[in-house]
């Protein structure tokens, strides 16, 4: 089989690529950069420079494929940039099934997510679930514009379109919130400014895993949910503890009163370099239920999950290994020191409230 790949530079697309080369497969990969073009080539990949704004730029490595998978994406929290989160994550995925489509491309596999549901309130749901916003962050917004006014038009014309949704997703070299809070707690975060977040965990190998089932067999026009359990941050900490035997933060924040203070750790931002768990959207998301469940890939598609301690294992220690072995800089001593401002602030005003009732 023949595929090409969009975001295969990326997290999730690195281990999709690997795990197509490893069975055999061809696979034509988009790079905007030399350096992703060099990572791709390692990979096994042979490489199309090229970006998903510009389709005339995809025509050549699409050209001829057995199956397209559409994985590049913006994802940033925090980042006020909405113009650019639509170009790629709307413009973008427009332009790449949308060719797709027209070059006959047999399957096309396009990654969605959970978070088009936004917060879903406690519900634990599935595919026919359907909100259509407010929306807590650009990417959420973005991606739920992709996903209803992209990708589904599309699949009513005969796009022969497959849409895979992952919830939170973890594993070694992950750079996302959860990467970065599995990162604090390991350096002894002291306070945890959200303790009632509730999100799935997937590894990146299995949510890569799900990609190439989905293309194997999924059906056209259907959309899978790629997730594991879901579990409130205060719960998973104390799992992150036992695991590798550190003390869990002794102070914990519950969320959604704080989120009315976002506003303001957005001011702060613009003069400070908070880290973007601490961002003014990250603050407006406190207390949010990312909770979907993953029963029809797992009966459709056969996908399995690995045990959750395995996978966060091999986390830290992928954590513990590129930890710095000197005595941090003195940039990431200022960034931890606004990190616990920001924790402070947070702290403030959450116990101003609990005093007025």
């Amino acid at each position: 089989m023949k595929a090409f790949v969009t975001g295969g530079s990326g997290f999730i697309g690195q281990h999709v690529v690997q795990k197509l080369v490893a069975r055999g497969d061809t696979v034509h990969a988009l790079a905007r950069s030399e350096e992703s073009a060099a990572l791709l080539r390692q990979l096994g990949a042979t490489v199309f420079m090229g970006d998903i704004t510009d389709s005339a730029s995809l025509r050549p490595g699409m050209e001829g494929c057995d199956v397209v998978f559409h994985i590049a994406a913006w994802y940033k929290i925090g980042a006020p940039d909405w113009m650019q989160a639509e170009a790629i994550n709307v413009g973008g995925t427009r332009r790449v099934l949308r060719l797709a489509h027209e070059l006959g491309i047999p399957k096309i596999v396009y990654t969605s997510t959970v978070a088009v549901f936004g917060d879903t309130q406690g519900q634990l749901v599935d595919e026919t679930y359907y909100k259509e916003g407010p929306f807590l962050t650009e990417y959420d917004r973005t991606k739920w514009l992709a996903h209803y006014k992209v990708a589904l038009p599309l699949i009513e014309k005969g796009a022969p379109i497959i849409i895979v949704m992952p919830g939170a997703v973890y594993g070694p070299g992950d750079t996302s919130f959860v990467a970065q809070l599995m990162r604090m707690f390991y350096r002894g975060l002291p306070v945890l400014p959200d303790a009632d977040l509730t999100v799935t965990y997937a590894h990146v190998g299995d949510i890569a895993e799900g990609h190439l089932l989905a293309a194997d067999k999924g059906k056209a026009g259907e959309s899978y949910i790629l997730t594991g359990p879901a579990i409130p941050l205060n719960e998973m900490v104390d799992f992150w503890a036992h695991l590798i035997g550190r003390k869990p933060p002794s102070l914990r924040l519950s969320g959604r009163p704080l989120r009315k203070f976002a506003p303001l750790m957005g001011a702060v931002g613009s003069v400070l370099p908070l880290p973007e768990i601490f961002s003014e959207e990250a603050v407006g998301s406190l207390g949010a239920t990312y909770m979907a469940r993953s029963d029809k890939a797992r009966s459709e598609l056969g996908w399995t999950t690995r045990p959750l301690q395995t996978g966060l294992l091999e986390t830290f220690d992928w954590i513990a290994r590129t930890e710095p072995q000197e005595a941090p800089r003195q940039k990431e001593k200022k960034l931890a020191g606004f990190a616990l401002l920001a924790a402070a602030v947070l702290f403030l005003f959450w116990y101003l409230g609990q005093r007025k009732k």
